[in-house]
Formats: C-alpha cells, sequence, structure tokens
C-alpha cells in the first residue's frame, strides 16, 4: 500500500512539472506585463488542480489500456498472417477516432458557418451542418485511409520519408489550385487529428506492429503514422473545396 502511494505521487508530481512551464508563463504575463491581478484567483487555482488530475488520469489511462490494448491488437493481427483484417483494423481506428474528434467538430462547424457568409453555401442550418458534416467525413475518411497505408508500410518495409516527400509535394501543387476559402481550412484539418484518442491508438499500432514483424524496428518503422495521417487529410480537403467551391 504504501509503495502504491509512493509511486502514485511520483506520478502527480511528473504531471506538475509537466504543466509548471504553463503555470509561469501566464503568470508572469499577467503579473508583470499585464499587472494586473488574477481576475478570480480561487476559480483559477481550482481549475488548475482539475488540469492536474484531469491528466492524471489520462495519462495512467494510456499507459494501463490505450497503449497495451493497441500493441496486442497489432500482435493479434500478425499472427493471423492476414493483412487485409490489418489494414481494415487501421482504417477502422483512423475513421472512428477522426470523426468523433472534438476539435474536428468544432473547426468544422466554424468552416460551415463562415462559408454560409461568404455566400459559398446557402445560409440555412441545414446547408451549414451539411458542409460541416461532410467537412469532416472527408477528415475521418483520410486518415483512416492514410493509417492503412502506414500499416502498409511498416509490413512492407517501406520508407516513410519517401510518402511524406511526395505528399508534401502534392500539397504545394494543390494549394496553388484549390479555393483560397478552402487552404487554410485543409491545413487546420491536418492539425487537429493529432487527437489525445487517435494518436496514443496509432502509436501503439504502429510500435507493436513493428515490434512483432521479424526485421523490423520499432524505433525506426514503428513511428511515422501520425505524421502520414495529419498529411492526408489537407490534401484531401483541398480536393473536397474544389468539388464544393
Amino acid at each position: 500500500m504504501i509503495a502504491f502511494l509512493i509511486k502514485l505521487a511520483k506520478n502527480i508530481f511528473s504531471v506538475f512539472l509537466n504543466i509548471l512551464p504553463i503555470l509561469v508563463v501566464v503568470t508572469s504575463f499577467q503579473l508583470f506585463v499585464i499587472k494586473q491581478p488574477f481576475p478570480d484567483i480561487a476559480s483559477t487555482i481550482s481549475g488548475m488542480i482539475f488540469v492536474l488530475v484531469g491528466l492524471f488520469f489520462f495519462i495512467q489511462g494510456l499507459e494501463i489500456g490505450l497503449f497495451p490494448i493497441g500493441e496486442k491488437m497489432a500482435f493479434q493481427f500478425s499472427a493471423k498472417g492476414n493483412i487485409w483484417w490489418l489494414l481494415i483494423f487501421g482504417f477502422a481506428i483512423g475513421f472512428s477516432t477522426t470523426i468523433a474528434e472534438p476539435a474536428l467538430i468544432a473547426v468544422a462547424k466554424k468552416a460551415g458557418e463562415i462559408a454560409a457568409e461568404a455566400s459559398a453555401i446557402p445560409h440555412t442550418k441545414e446547408s451549414i451542418a451539411s458542409y460541416a458534416f461532410w467537412l469532416r467525413v472527408t477528415v475521418a475518411l483520410s486518415v483512416g485511409s492514410a493509417i492503412s497505408v502506414g500499416v502498409l508500410r511498416i509490413v512492407k518495409g517501406w520508407p516513410i520519408h519517401w510518402f511524406i516527400i511526395i505528399g508534401y509535394i502534392f500539397i504545394i501543387i494543390l494549394t496553388t489550385f484549390a479555393p483560397k476559402e478552402i487552404v487554410g481550412i485543409a491545413y487546420d484539418s491536418g492539425g487537429v487529428t493529432t487527437s489525445c484518442i487517435t494518436v496514443p491508438l496509432v502509436a501503439a499500432l504502429g510500435v507493436g506492429l513493428a515490434t512483432c514483424i521479424r526485421g523490423r524496428s520499432p524505433i525506426v518503422d514503428g513511428f511515422g503514422l501520425i505524421a502520414f495521417a495529419s498529411l492526408t487529410p489537407i490534401f484531401f480537403v483541398m480536393l473536397y473545396g474544389i468539388i464544393i467551391y
């Protein structure tokens, strides 16, 4: 029991050290640049405590649940020797975690509202909701496809840098043809895919897969799926914008 409490205290202190730079920056600017006290110090302190506790439980959940299950499922799928199920699983993980990502929902909704204001789509709730929904589906499909291709890359041992270089070349080319109204949304869509659920599961899947395949290195082949998953939404959303606009 004592050993458990000591470990618990160490983990909480480690999380506190991680958010300490944020506290220092916010406090310094509030007191020395803005030169005003915090509007509600009690709410600020309680909010920081909730952030500390939330991050602690989140990190513990990743270590106890998501990382092990991702690695186990990768090992089990590779043991079956059926690459199609592995690709389908990778697509399903990418699609399901992205379509429900709160950041993507917020960005898609705001993009729909702005598109309506710019008269790119009819100014109705239905059209805005439809625009936001299909934007989310486009991003989710692109992430799912990227994870499947990334899994295939690990299995085949293909170097990831060629995928990234060629992908960004196509993105640069497409940026010159895409409507200016969608370019910023497309680039932001690539960023919102790095969610708190997608990243741990995909990273665990990649590392677990590279670990259980002979000749693959977890550090060389296991990582890189997230970079590829963040690249493809930019390309797909610009294509979506060309079709919509």
